[in-house]
């Protein structure tokens, strides 16, 4: 079995190979544009990943795998545009540099290079991986809107932030997971399962990531400690303290919602003592831990020999590695 740095590192190396038109400059410029920046490339890996558990060719994933990668850079230049952000790893963001009109037609067109990669697939399995990468794709979308709509919204639940955390997260995870495996000639059954697997521990990641945001250690975590508490993003940990907070303690965090101005700081330190008092850290890191299981428990169904089994759960566990 391949490790995951090789094949990060084969998506990598592929991706700065893709070939598009010269011309117009404006449409094409963008794609290699934001395709250099980089990134993880974690999504294609497990697309390869999971043809490697089976049996397959690597080679043979490497289009679809990549049509993931385009697709996944497509959304990130669309959510770029409606977050009206700045940057993206690091460096300016596509409708900064250009304009908004050009990153929304050079993402459209980004989609289609996205599903001109997918096409390349083998005939008889390319129907079912489309249908799957359809899926998906519009999963995404769904998932983004929810998002958007969250953040005038009062009253989410639990069970609502969840599944909208499936939907523009975990999906695409247990999407790649699905086609590589169909690819390596998995049958439905263990495809579907590797699926469940990539989509409850992307539910998981997510969790972990809300947690992170509040209780993380700056240089480790890479991003702002207070980030979602300074934007009132309802994240986990925002929605079960609104379910759980009372008398003055709820009035407070009402308020601190509200303030249009505010000191960061004193807003990160007065939110987070609120959400101490409730321990809400506590039930976060439960709920994750609830949806490791559920991914590990479709681990355990698959028939996969136990060595790659462990392969995975060793990937699961290194992805939910805990640094506070």
């Amino acid at each position: 079995m391949r490790k995951l740095e090789e094949l990060q590192s084969l998506i990598a190396s592929s991706v700065a190979e893709l070939k598009f038109p010269e011309q117009p400059a404006d449409l094409y410029e963008p794609i290699r544009y934001i395709l250099a920046l980089g990134g993880k490339r974690m999504r294609p890996a497990l697309l390869l990943m999971a043809c490697d558990l089976f049996g397959g060719d690597v080679e043979a994933a490497l289009p679809p795998a990549l049509a993931i990668e385009v697709f996944h850079n497509f959304t990130l230049m669309h959510d770029d545009i409606m977050d009206n952000a700045p940057k993206r790893r690091g460096k300016t963001t596509v409708h900064e540099k250009w304009n908004s009109s050009v990153a929304i037609l050079s993402g459209d067109v980004m989609l289609i290079e996205g599903y001109k990669l997918m096409m390349q697939v083998p005939d008889d399995k390319l129907r079912t991986v489309l249908d799957i990468f359809n899926t998906t794709a519009a999963g995404v979308c769904e998932g983004q809107q929810w998002d958007m709509t969250f953040e005038t919204s009062t009253n989410i639940s639990i069970e609502e932030y969840i599944s909208m955390i499936r939907l523009k997260t975990a999906v695409v995870l247990g999407g790649a997971l699905k086609i590589g495996a169909l690819i390596g000639n998995a049958d439905m059954q263990d495809a579907e399962l590797l699926c469940s697997f990539g989509e409850y521990l992307g539910i998981a990641f997510q969790l972990q990531d809300d947690i992170l945001d509040v209780y993380g250690n700056p240089e480790k975590f890479g991003k702002q400690v207070g980030g979602d508490i300074l934007s009132n993003k309802k994240t986990y940990l925002l929605i079960k303290a609104l379910e759980l907070v009372k008398g003055t303690d709820a009035e407070e965090l009402g308020r601190w919602i509200t303030f249009a101005t505010f000191d960061p700081a004193e807003k990160v330190a007065a939110v987070t003592q609120i959400y101490n008092s409730v321990n809400i850290r506590q039930h976060a890191e439960t709920e994750m831990q609830a949806y490791a299981e559920k991914a590990f428990t479709a681990l355990d169904n698959i028939n996969l020999p136990e060595e790659s089994k462990q392969y995975l759960r060793n990937f699961a566990d290194g992805l939910l590695v805990r640094e506070y």
